[in-house]
């Protein structure tokens, strides 16, 4: 079994994440429109049809394509993260899961809660003492910013289904301004987390491909 090349698939998932945070800043600035409308509904001013109807509509249609991005992004994420895993097991003798773990763990109740970072710690770790044993210490693979990365990750999801659950039954003005503020929230956590899920892929892709070369050089050196 040989490794695999993964620049694509890193490459593919930060674009992505790019776009997704893009739509956060704009579903943030959306949800300020309409939290303002709200408003000024509560306050008793008169809120044309057609502004309800076009505030809604704008809702929808950043909500649709919030989500068919974010649901590809997450299919490119786990893609390049699978594959990384896949390919530090030929590097090492041995690690902690296997490789279908590195995919299947996010959907797994309970477990989607620390499998993931675990896999991912350890990524960053086995990837970093390999290239010390290979004397090689011009990569700065450090760990500090996956504790920050899953934290607001797991933040964001509760307060995510929190917002998706409270909105399907939000009726009245003062239920609904509440659901958008919280949505608002939302979006303010995902932007720093998408950053920070870029700087993950950013930082283990440079390290990726050293380790690659060096297994390759290993492969073909005769034995003496």
């Amino acid at each position: 079994i040989t490794l695999k090349p993964n620049g694509q698939r890193a490459k593919n998932a930060i674009t992505l994440i790019w776009i997704v945070f893009s739509l956060e800043i704009v579903s943030f600035i959306s949800g300020y429109f309409q939290y303002d409308l709200l408003k000024s509904a509560a306050r008793g001013a008169s809120i044309t049809p057609l502004d309800a109807t076009l505030n809604d509509m704008r809702e929808q249609i950043i909500g649709i394509l919030y989500l068919i991005v974010y649901i590809i992004s997450t299919v490119t994420f786990i893609q390049w993260f699978r594959r990384a895993y896949f390919n530090l097991h030929l590097r090492v003798d041995y690690l902690l899961h296997t490789e279908g773990w590195a995919a299947g763990s996010w959907f797994v109740p309970v477990i989607s809660l620390f499998r993931p970072y675990q896999i991912m710690k350890e990524l960053y770790e086995e990837s970093s003492e390999l290239l010390e044993k290979k004397g090689i210490n011009d990569y700065d693979l450090s760990t500090r910013y996956l504790g920050w990365w899953w934290a607001l990750w797991i933040v964001s999801s509760i307060v995510g289904q929190f917002v998706l659950r409270y909105t399907m039954n939000a009726e009245s003005i003062d239920e609904l301004i509440f659901s958008t503020t919280s949505s608002m929230f939302q979006n303010i956590l995902n932007i720093p987390l998408a950053l920070l899920a870029i700087k993950v892929i950013k930082d283990y892709s440079k390290v990726e491909p050293i380790l690659f070369d060096l297994k390759e050089e290993e492969e073909i050196q005769p034995e003496v």
